[in-house]
């Protein structure tokens, strides 16, 4: 009976000596991954604007259903389509950046470009992205050199995202 609870024990060591390893690789995971903090002025600065693309910028936060449910669209988007990338702008309270939002990017395997946005001061931006919004999400924004169209609601599937990036990238 003994050798029995000692195996056990043995058992059960190894296990926890195991996840404990498990878990110190998943937080250094977290920690090379990144994602930047701007205010708004500062992310309208990094925004791109490559004559060759288009861009989706879509507005969301990782307690928003809705946008949670769209998102991989987005990703499949911006992994399929060419000359089409993908920023992430995510609203999530700067505090949790990294107890929920970096574990969400690495868990969903998000491959866009993910920008934390801390501004407080949302109805001086808001209107800024359009004037229209009234800061409901999930929103998005696409955008060109020749052309800017706002979709304030979550797109179902990702045939409608694409057939939406495809009328937008043939207008004139």
């Amino acid at each position: 009976m003994n050798k029995w609870i000692l195996i056990l024990g043995l058992i059960l060591l190894v296990i926890s000596c195991k996840d404990a390893g498990e878990k110190e690789n998943v937080k250094a995971d977290f920690q090379s991954l990144e994602i930047p903090t701007y205010n708004f002025n500062q992310l309208e600065a990094q925004l791109p604007n490559d004559e060759d693309k288009t861009y989706i910028v879509n507005f969301w936060a990782t307690w928003c259903a809705p946008c949670v449910e769209e998102l991989p669209y987005f990703t499949k988007l911006n992994k399929e389509e060419n000359n089409v990338e993908v920023i992430l702008v995510s609203l999530d309270m700067p505090n949790m950046k990294e107890s929920q939002l970096l574990p969400f990017v690495e868990k969903n395997n998000i491959n866009a470009k993910v920008i934390l946005l801390d501004d407080p001061r949302s109805n001086n931006w808001i209107p800024k992205v359009d004037e229209n919004w009234d800061g409901a999400i999930p929103a998005t924004l696409l955008y060109n050199t020749k052309n800017r169209e706002f979709y304030p609601e979550k797109f179902d599937t990702y045939q409608e995202l694409l057939e939406e990036v495809e009328k937008f990238k043939n207008a004139k």
